[in-house]
């Protein structure tokens, strides 16, 4: 039988050592997107003119992608998902700089670039991407006082921040941010430079609500129920209040034809309308086995670049779900961030798949398989090169 202890095939390896309880959970998510996006779509695809069906099939076929993103990733060696990382960074990281100049505006913000069947956002892939070349390379400068990891992550931050600033997404800024400082904690940097760090955070938030005015009026809002239009968040509100327990039924929400955003960044209040606190709870539980098993696995690896790397994997990951879902509740100011898997987008969907299939790479027991070991960077890059 497939995957058993005597199928020695690659599939038989596979499913005995990667951790299927969080493979599982991901489609589990992938499954409440696609009924979801049943639920919400529709009604905002008339609103705009479309077919009733369009988002409906769009999502579908990027959902199946993701699925197939999470499962062929995950076989993925090691080394492998490093060079992965590497190659697709590189190429994230130019075609966000291309978004400045040849990007699609939506909102005064320049993000995407224009793709025959969707809108691609780099960002979104860079951002796992970001996470495992920085753990490759603070795990790399502790191997050899020859190689400058530090000073290439904190570059390559540097280089992310500036683009991010540009377009502008400060949402994004802020959780590459989050993520490259939960990264540089773990790798055991003094926790006065942490704490100058959060600092610096604290003020880049200051200098992003005086300077941008999306981000001023978004808090002012959020700090001052009176001041403002508060029509998303209070029909988000609503909806919650409507479905109560155990919701108004699949199809009897009314909050996707009021709201803009229902099937992207409101999804969680279609989710609470037509099925009720318990299918919400359900959905939170199922983000947080995600990310605390992770951790609780993270606890017996051994390998610094593993630790690393996957901690920043899912600390994106599970920052993302809060932020979205917080939002919807107004615990914090709203920003337009999708919920992992579930929120209509393909570029969301399929670097979030990214990102799970890399965790689970990562996690995944590979008997006698470590990066290897640094003598120096030109060292470093020949150990590197393909096998």
């Amino acid at each position: 039988m497939a995957g058993s202890r005597i199928d020695d095939s690659r599939f038989g390896r596979w499913w005995r050592n990667v951790d299927r309880t969080t493979l599982i959970c991901a489609f589990i998510l992938i499954g409440f997107g696609y009924i979801l996006m049943l639920a919400a779509s529709p009604a905002v695809a008339v609103r705009i003119g479309a077919s009733r069906n369009m988002f409906i099939f769009k999502q579908v076929m990027f959902l199946t992608i993701a699925g197939l993103i999470v499962v062929s990733v995950s076989m993925l060696s090691r080394k492998t998902v490093l060079r992965l990382s590497l190659l697709g960074g590189a190429l994230m990281l130019g075609a966000t700089a291309l978004t400045l100049v040849h990007g699609i505006e939506i909102k005064g913000a320049r993000r995407w670039i224009a793709l025959p069947l969707m809108s691609l956002q780099p960002s979104e892939f860079l951002k796992p991407c970001f996470a495992v070349v920085t753990g490759w390379l603070l795990t790399q400068r502790r191997i050899s006082r020859y190689f400058p990891g530090m000073l290439l992550a904190f570059a390559l931050f540097g280089v992310i921040l500036m683009l991010l600033k540009s377009q502008p997404d400060i949402g994004m800024l802020t959780v590459i941010t989050t993520v490259f400082m939960t990264q540089l904690f773990v790798d055991g940097l003094n926790l006065i430079l942490v704490g100058l760090g959060v600092g610096v955070m604290i003020g880049a938030g200051i200098a992003a609500f005086f300077l941008f005015p999306h981000v001023r009026s978004r808090v002012e809002r959020f700090l001052h129920p009176n001041v403002g239009d508060h029509y998303q968040i209070d029909t988000a509100l609503r909806a919650f209040g409507n479905g109560g327990l155990t919701g108004r039924g699949p199809g009897e929400g009314r909050v996707k034809d009021l709201l803009p955003d229902a099937h992207a960044d409101f999804v969680f209040a279609v989710a609470g309308e037509e099925y009720g606190l318990i299918v919400c709870m359900l959905i939170i539980c199922v983000f947080g086995v995600i990310v605390v098993r992770t951790l609780l696995r993270l606890i017996r690896e051994d390998d610094p670049f593993i630790v690393i790397s996957t901690t920043g994997l899912v600390t994106g990951f599970g920052l993302q779900a809060f932020v979205n879902m917080a939002s919807s509740l107004h615990l914090i100011p709203t920003k337009g961030m999708t919920l992992p898997f579930i929120s209509y987008g393909g570029s969301s969907a399929m670097s979030v798949a990214l990102a799970v299939g890399m965790v689970l790479a990562l996690t995944r027991h590979q008997p006698g398989e470590r990066l290897p070991r640094s003598g120096g960077f030109m060292t470093t890059l020949r150990q590197w090169r393909p096998v």
